[in-house]
């Protein structure tokens, strides 16, 4: 295929003094590979994150708050005849119980966004295992809801959710709490709830979230057992669960769920915000660092231009004398700008994925974490290239505009 004559001559110079092409290109190359490198690092590491989140809470979560004292309260049982106001407002007592939870809970289901539901009683409790106690919570579900929505299956270490459905006197517990007490597997252990109540139950499994402060203070057992600790009725819920298919569309959903159900429905970003916000600054943090090193490769390729415009200042005199135009030599060199760029895309891409490749076999063996997460996305690469090309244009464009003011006649005069 034929080629235009400004490519042929942009490629002349790029092949001309391949040092310094190298040079150029290697600049290029190193920032693209740091950038793929580095999104991938934190995509993957923030994916890690968001996963061990999600495994803990739920997308959703309808509870009912405790309400400030108003005006609208009094009103329900004084009428609109006479003002009524509160001074000093103070919140109203409440045991947080969802009314006719059940209801509330196939209303839920009909939404076509929601995935899976559950219902759940906390209750913090004293773990006692002979002369030892603990502090922790003990989370009444049902179990085969909970592990639909939080895989509860895949951090049993000893027996199965299964053990805990079939026994109604049963208890799961963390792999912290079962190792202070030096519990396994059909022992028993006691429940002390804040009222007095004791429950005396048999461990039918024990998990590993490898979150410490969940290993060491989370318990499940049947939810009649958390409503017997709280001396409650068979209808006493306190939260339900909620997931939906597209877990980052929660706002839209819990305003519209709040607003037809009555009660406070939270989305798993307002309970995990110190996380998210962690998310952010190491994203901010990785591109600062490498949008740097894309600059410090543009002046790279824009030193390079500007030496073979002062090397070359007699032939592109030629050029503009035998009819040339300015934009045509603009042409030329944003082309050698653009090619060097190109040159650093391909490779800087290659080295990117070998890099990130080689780091996500370091194995580290933390907690649940066996290998450095690593994402291997197209769009990151997608991103790289974009910015590379971006960056040796703008690189380019100033040499070549400089070269395009070049005077024929100055020069040749000498």
């Amino acid at each position: 295929m034929k080629r235009n004559i400004n490519t042929e001559i942009a490629f002349t110079y790029l092949t001309s003094r391949p040092k310094q092409t190298i040079v150029a290109a290697l600049g290029v190359t190193f920032g693209i590979s740091m950038f793929i490198f580095m999104n991938s690092l934190i995509k993957g590491t923030n994916d890690w994150s968001e996963k061990i989140m999600l495994n803990s809470t739920p997308h959703l979560r309808l509870y009912h708050d405790n309400e400030m004292s108003s005006p609208d309260m009094l009103n329900k049982y004084l009428g609109k005849k006479t003002y009524n106001l509160i001074s000093n407002p103070q919140l109203v007592y409440s045991d947080n119980r969802i009314t006719n939870p059940d209801a509330v809970m196939q209303q839920l289901r009909s939404w076509p966004e929601v995935t899976a539901i559950s219902k759940q009683v906390s209750a913090n409790v004293i773990y006692s295992s002979g002369n030892v106690q603990e502090n922790g919570s003990v989370y009444g579900i049902s179990v085969a809801e909970q592990d639909k929505m939080f895989d509860i299956t895949s951090t049993m270490i000893s027996g199965t959710v299964r053990d805990l459905q079939d026994n109604q006197q049963g208890i799961m517990i963390g792999s912290g709490l079962a190792e202070k007490l030096n519990l396994k597997k059909g022992d028993y252990i006691t429940l002390t709830a804040s009222n007095g109540i004791r429950k005396r139950l048999t461990v039918t499994g024990i998990f590993k979230t490898t979150i410490k402060a969940v290993d060491n203070t989370k318990s499940y057992a049947n939810i009649a057992i958390s409503q017997q600790l709280l001396q409650k009725d068979r209808s006493y819920i306190t939260d339900i669960y909620i997931n939906i298919k597209d877990h980052k569309q929660t706002k839209d959903i819990a305003a519209a769920m709040q607003a037809r159900t009555g009660y406070t429905v939270e989305t798993w970003q307002t309970s995990n915000q110190q996380a998210l916000a962690g998310q952010i600054i190491r994203n901010v943090i990785a591109n600062a660092m490498v949008i740097t090193i894309l600059v410090v490769a543009g002046f790279g390729i824009y030193n390079i231009l500007n030496m073979v415009i002062y090397e070359k200042i007699k032939e592109i005199a030629i050029l503009k004398a035998t009819g040339f135009q300015g934009a045509h030599v603009t042409g030329i060199f944003i082309r050698q700008a653009l090619l060097i760029g190109l040159i650093g895309v391909i490779t800087g891409m290659l080295f990117g994925w070998l890099i990130s490749l080689a780091v996500s076999r370091i194995y580290l063996g933390l907690g649940s974490v066996a290998y450095l997460p690593m994402a291997f996305e197209w769009p990151i690469y997608f991103q790289g290239g974009l910015f590379g090309i971006v960056t040796a244009f703008f690189a380019g464009y100033i040499p070549a505009l400089k070269a395009s003011k070049v005077d024929p006649v100055q020069i040749i005069r000498g």
